[in-house]
């Protein structure tokens, strides 16, 4: 039997988070987040630092990148491209279901 206690955080496509918000569900610091937004993996919303927000679909892409540079490695620029690449997947997979062939 696994004893291990799982956290998660439900939001949907309507919520935002605050950059600090952002910071606590990677559970990475704030200067971590800076970084993806600089690399443009990350777009809030927002003219000041002070306003910005973060959508669901943004903690997902950062929880990846999280994931790939602690798991595999993978620096910033390569991470952009990974999410960029699943992002694109996503779509054409989206765009292949709409026309009747998934």
């Amino acid at each position: 039997m696994n004893d291990e206690i799982l956290n998660g955080l439900l939001l949907d496509e309507e919520c935002t988070l605050t950059l600090g918000e952002m910071s606590r569900a990677c559970a990475m610091h704030a200067e971590w987040i800076l970084e993806l937004v600089e690399e443009g993996i990350l777009e809030p919303s927002g003219e000041e630092m002070r306003h910005w927000r973060f959508t669901a679909p943004a903690l997902l892409r950062a929880r990846t990148v999280m994931h790939l540079q602690r798991d595999l490695g993978v620096n910033l620029s390569g991470a952009a491209l990974v999410v960029d690449l699943l992002d694109e997947i996503q779509m054409l997979r989206q765009q292949l279901v709409r026309m009747g062939g998934g």
